[in-house]
């Protein structure tokens, strides 16, 4: 099924792990098979993965991002979530980190990226810090 991209101008975008750049226009790609896309906005730089959640979103996206060398990003994603559960008491939170785990386990790296932006948020909002989308050194967007 293909991937329908609407880039903003100047947005960038990762492309199985190529920088890529909108021009100053408006534009639309079409991916027509599978590939590792992932916008600016939810790109996080490691040093930016400083809470709990964040700590669970980097190794996740790393994955995503470097599928064949999602191993060395594993240990890292597994110690995180398991911490982070270990404290959490929001049924619904918990069955976010079943269903990461679950869609690490089958591979599915974007479905568990999208939930862990949701423990970000839940994070966010217990911790008072202002809603800033992942904040994963998101730009505007």
């Amino acid at each position: 099924m293909p991937l329908k991209l609407s880039l903003k101008p100047g947005e960038r975008f990762v492309l199985n792990g190529a920088v890529v750049q909108n021009g100053d226009r408006r534009g639309v790609l079409i991916l027509q098979n599978k590939a590792s896309v992932l916008r600016e906005k939810d790109i996080m730089q490691e040093e930016d993965a400083c809470t709990p959640a964040r700590r669970i979103y980097f190794p996740v996206m790393m994955m995503y991002l470097d599928e064949a060398g999602a191993a060395r990003y594993y240990d890292e994603f597994v110690r995180r979530l398991t911490e982070f559960i270990g404290v959490i008491s929001n049924p619904n939170i918990l069955a976010d980190g079943v269903a990461i785990s679950r869609h690490v386990m089958g591979k599915e790296y974007y479905k568990a990226l999208m939930l862990c932006r949701k423990l970000v948020d839940y994070e966010d909002e217990r911790l008072g810090h202002v809603a800033t989308g992942v904040s994963t050194g998101r730009g505007e967007g």
